[in-house]
């Protein structure tokens, strides 16, 4: 996708030095575009548990080439395993991390020590390159379901909450992939952007990239949704998720459920956009197996922005004595998903679709599925 008419990927390798990692540092946007180069694993593990870099796929890459930053130092057993144990503890929802991290270790532990710096470089970049592939792929399964609602030069209204975008994976992104192939083939689209309390991911990221490529949008607040698909205003809601179980269920951002319910209440459909990598087959039911992160107090009791006079603030919005809790995901039942937009095309939400749509994984994926126990 483009920032300003150039062409970005969220995550790639320093051409300058040809082994540093750049990413770009979210926590910053939407009042600076701050590449920051990352030289260790550590430093990539704290871009990770600190959400410069965020979205299942990306923190997926990441720890890829968390891993490869690590084998570039020391590329003994003894590092390797404490590499993937230090990335592995940076995010406990997203299962894209479990699986890319699973990968890197089948490819690199059979290797010689001196072997596996450049192997890993390899690993991230294809792991990468395969990313952006799949989410090019849910989107064009995906610009259907908007331009059935798009003949004639009909506007289509659709609902997103939280980033899925490109900026949460290597690019194009899963749940916008489907709006940009729509907007880039001159179709009516309008986007109701979610602000996604406590982190604003929807108001300082989504509305940032949507607006930097030019595609049309609006910020409403979380709970403005609601009232929207009650108007009529609302088309269809598509979402991402950080983890899937074989039944359907979907993990997201912390709302996601009251749009589900919205959406069902008011008649309008409800998809999920995901890669495969983030199917958890070893789990059936999200609201028992599903672990959900519980991030700080501080990111609900405060709120950063621009101030009028130009200057970055962060504030204090609610009593000092008044505690606050901070789930940062919640789980959409299956029952309330209209259906999945996968790279490998539509289907339903449910343990039977899902095994007829991925029944040919190839031996490589199912090795990597069985080390996600």
């Amino acid at each position: 996708m483009k920032i300003d008419g150039t062409p970005y990927r969220s995550i790639w390798v320093d051409e300058t030095d040809s082994w540093s990692i750049r990413i770009i540092d979210q926590t910053k946007l939407p009042w600076a575009l701050d590449l920051v180069r990352i030289t260790d694993m550590d430093t990539m593990a704290h871009a990770i548990k600190a959400m410069l870099v965020r979205g299942a796929p990306l923190i997926g890459a990441s720890a890829a080439y968390g891993v490869a930053l690590a084998m570039r130092a020391d590329a003994s057993d003894a590092n390797l395993a404490n590499a993937l144990a230090v990335l592995g503890e940076t995010r406990p929802t997203a299962i894209n991390l479990r699986w890319a991290l699973a990968r890197m270790q089948a490819a690199l532990q059979p290797l010689r020590p001196n072997a596996r710096a450049g192997a890993a470089y390899a690993e991230a970049a294809a792991i990468c390159d395969e990313d952006v592939a799949t989410n090019k792929s849910i989107g064009a399964h995906g610009l259907p379901l908007i331009a059935a609602r798009g003949q004639n030069g009909r506007r289509v209204n659709i609902l997103t909450h939280c980033n899925a975008g490109w900026i949460a994976t290597v690019d194009w992104g899963t749940a916008l992939a489907p709006i940009y192939m729509a907007h880039d083939s001159g179709l009516n689209v309008h986007v109701w952007v979610e602000e996604t309390r406590p982190r604003n991911q929807g108001a300082s990221l989504t509305a940032w990239e949507l607006g930097k490529h030019g595609v049309p949008h609006t910020v409403i607040t979380d709970n403005a949704g609601g009232h929207m698909m009650q108007r009529g205003d609302v088309d269809l809601v598509i979402v991402g998720t950080d983890r899937v179980t074989r039944a359907g269920d979907v993990a997201n951002k912390i709302g996601t459920y009251l749009k589900a319910l919205a959406a069902r209440d008011n008649g309008v459909p409800f998809w999920v956009a995901l890669p495969s990598t983030t199917i958890d087959w070893k789990i059936s039911d999200g609201l028992t197996d599903i672990p959900i992160e519980e991030r700080p107090a501080s990111e609900v009791t405060t709120m950063t922005g621009r101030a009028l006079d130009g200057s970055i603030a962060t504030v204090r919005i609610v009593p000092t004595s008044s505690p606050a809790a901070n789930p940062a995901f919640d789980v959409t039942p299956a029952r309330l998903v209209s259906g999945l937009i996968t790279e490998r095309g539509l289907c339903d939400a449910n343990e039977a679709a899902l095994s007829e749509m991925f029944k040919d994984l190839s031996a490589k994926e199912a090795s990597v599925a069985k080390e996600l126990a």
